[in-house]
């Protein structure tokens, strides 16, 4: 089966015009992502992690590479190339990104920001609140902040605002960068079943995940495949399994089992 993401030789770097340098950020990757599957994206702070999200979701532009994604018509966009309008298409019905901090209008509801992405796709903006509030219940948002702007809003509760943005319109592919970085580990658990449900397809399709995280003990529960970046490069790509076996992981990248290592003591 082909994958519904295929990047190869993806690069992205940084000009600094007045000292003309280059910082590089991630260079040469390459990966597969599959219909169903859970991908986790791991590695030190600066690996490249969140570059690549937003490589994919074009919030940067690549500096080189093919990103190749495929719809549920079979019609294959090279996101590297694709025009504003086109990112603008799939955006709306069939990429989703769920960054680590809730950027939206001020004055705002809740209910409100969590609903947008239903509504630009043509939902009635009361069936639209309706499932807002739905999901906002699933995520334990308590129901007094609903009618609220999210600006008021603890670090945690932004955070849960944000994925019920991310998650209402069920996009195929759904890009995420540290979902649960600002929840406690109660809370952490929750937001792991719910991604658990929409990766499996609970109640309509199964939504694709690519998921950002330093979280092992998560990466061990939600993810099938697993893709170790450091210093902008994939150094070792392998199923959820070989991946934290610790003698397979040696065998692929000895810096990948040092880190594993390192974050599991």
């Amino acid at each position: 089966m082909q994958p519904i993401l295929e990047v190869e030789g993806l690069s992205k770097h940084f000009q600094l015009h007045e000292q003309n340098k280059l910082i590089p950020s991630c260079a040469n990757v390459k990966l597969e992502v599959h219909a169903g599957q859970l991908t986790a994206l791991i590695g030190p702070t600066g690996a490249g992690k969140s570059s690549v999200l937003k490589c994919v979701y074009r919030t940067y532009l690549p500096s080189g590479g093919r990103m190749l994604y495929r719809d549920a018509a079979g019609h294959t966009t090279d996101l590297a190339q694709a025009s504003e309008h086109r990112m603008l298409e799939l955006r709306q019905r069939d990429i989703g990104f769920v960054t680590q901090f809730l950027h939206c209008l001020p004055r705002r509801s809740a209910l409100d920001v969590v609903c947008e992405p239903l509504v630009a796709q043509g939902v009635q903006r009361e069936a639209a609140r309706q499932r807002a509030g739905e999901l906002l219940g699933l995520l334990n948002v308590p129901e007094r902040l609903w009618g609220v702007p999210p600006a008021t809003f603890s670090g945690g509760e932004k955070q849960r605002v944000n994925l019920a943005r991310g998650l209402i319109a069920r996009p195929r592919l759904l890009l995420l960068d540290e979902p649960t970085a600002s929840l406690d580990p109660h809370a952490k658990r929750e937001v792991e079943q719910l991604i658990a449900d929409f990766a499996a397809g609970a109640g309509s399709r199964p939504v694709t995940l690519v998921f950002a995280s330093h979280n092992l003990g998560q990466v061990k529960r939600l993810a099938t495949r697993v893709i170790y970046m450091e210093l902008g490069h994939v150094l070792a790509d392998l199923p959820v399994q070989e991946f934290f076996d610790p003698l397979r992981l040696q065998a692929v990248s000895p810096s990948a089992a040092m880190f594993v290592k390192g974050e599991l003591v």
